[in-house]
């Protein structure tokens, strides 16, 4: 949030690093439950920096998230690409896993759909084969109305269902992806693109605990209200992140 193109903050980068060792400390304080990312806008001058010093950090090299909603990534943006391949490549090179909110900024308009979805395929997967990448909210936002979100499940589906190599160590979270009041068409469409990954590929999540996100017991309340087989969330529920083992 610091880095956000929409601020203009005094010393941003020293508040970026507070950030995240403030993060690693919480984490440290419950090491068995708990792994801290380090985040960070990955278009900033000092992205590659900051990563390099979480990894050598013992609370903070797990992983790295990135937010391309609030870093107003553009992925169809050949220089924002670039400086994302760097990005891929050095959290490869330390072994830090990848959560991803791929939605693009929605409050600009930014472009959202198959075209992303593509690039990520071709350009930035193949340099992170060693670690996992996760991508948030199902490719979505907030709940699963939205029709971009499902234009970019919809290329990723595809191929981890066609076994395509660079989905390998592909996983998907369902945070926020089910709220209640969704229809019957939405609940149904977040079925089917489950299924389409396995079941085995989905994490559970609760979001950042801000007025109208639901707590994680509530959340969980309401993605049971998908119709899933009840081995299918039992499968959900015993899923672990390769980041936790």
């Amino acid at each position: 949030m610091f880095g956000s193109p929409t601020r203009t903050l005094d010393s941003e980068y020293a508040k970026v690093r507070a950030e995240n060792d403030w993060t690693e400390m919480q984490a440290a304080q419950y090491p068995d439950r708990l792994r801290a990312f380090c985040s960070f806008n990955p278009l900033k001058d000092y992205a590659i920096g900051e990563l390099e010093r979480c990894a050598a950090k013992p609370d903070l090299h797990y992983g790295i998230k990135l937010h391309f909603g609030n870093s107003d990534v553009q992925l169809e943006n050949s220089e924002h690409l670039e400086r994302l391949r760097r990005v891929f490549r050095a959290a490869n090179q330390h072994r830090m896993a990848i959560v991803i909110h791929l939605h693009a900024n929605i409050a600009r308009h930014r472009p959202y759909g198959a075209t992303q979805a593509r690039i990520l395929l071709d350009s930035l997967l193949p340099l992170a084969p060693d670690v996992p990448v996760q991508i948030a909210h199902l490719a979505g936002s907030s709940g699963y109305s939205d029709p971009g979100a499902d234009s970019v499940m919809a290329v990723l589906a595809d191929a981890v269902a066609a076994n395509d190599p660079r989905t390998r160590r592909l996983w998907f979270d369902v945070t926020t992806v089910a709220l209640p009041g969704m229809t019957d068409t939405v609940a149904a469409l977040i079925v089917r693109r489950i299924r389409q990954v396995g079941v085995d590929r989905i994490l559970y999540g609760s979001d950042a605990a801000v007025p109208g996100n639901l707590p994680p017991r509530e959340g969980w309340a309401a993605f049971r209200k998908v119709p899933l087989t009840t081995a299918e969330f039992d499968w959900v529920s015993a899923n672990v992140a390769p980041y936790m083992r």
